[in-house]
């Protein structure tokens, strides 16, 4: 349970820090803009999707929005992304970063073992008796 308040609050900060950039000027770039927006309402609904909905979506949504974040700015960093190009400084990029990063990991987390396929083998292994035994 713990880690679907951590995946959450990491998303939630991800899309914190994208709305303070939104309104501290990159509302003015023309592809990018609208996407921090997006970044920052969609982040605070997978947020609350995550508390409030025990299913393997908003985990999945998690990851997708950590790997998705923070690729386009990898790619802005590197070979720039819609004319926008940045660097690895500032507290806005680290916090972000560092969120993501956790995000991708407690959603990974999450849906590797709340897997009902998974969690439905090794019930009925194990009431077929073919439990994990070391030879």
């Amino acid at each position: 349970m713990v880690i679907r308040e951590i995946a959450a609050a990491a998303v939630l900060v991800s899309a914190g820090v994208h709305l303070v950039l939104w309104f501290d000027g990159m509302r003015e770039a023309d592809v990018v803009g609208p996407a921090f927006l997006l970044n920052a309402v969609g982040g605070a609904v997978i947020a609350v999707l995550l508390v409030v909905w025990r299913h393997w979506v908003p985990p999945l949504l998690a990851v997708g929005f950590g790997l998705s974040t923070l690729g386009a700015f990898v790619i802005s960093a590197t070979v720039g992304l819609f004319g926008v190009e940045e660097d690895w400084s500032g507290w806005a990029v680290w916090t972000a970063a560092v969120a993501e990063v956790v995000a991708i990991v407690a959603g990974g987390m999450l849906l590797r073992d709340d897997n009902p396929l998974h969690s439905r083998t090794q019930s009925q292994d194990h009431a077929a008796g073919r439990g994990a035994h070391l030879h």
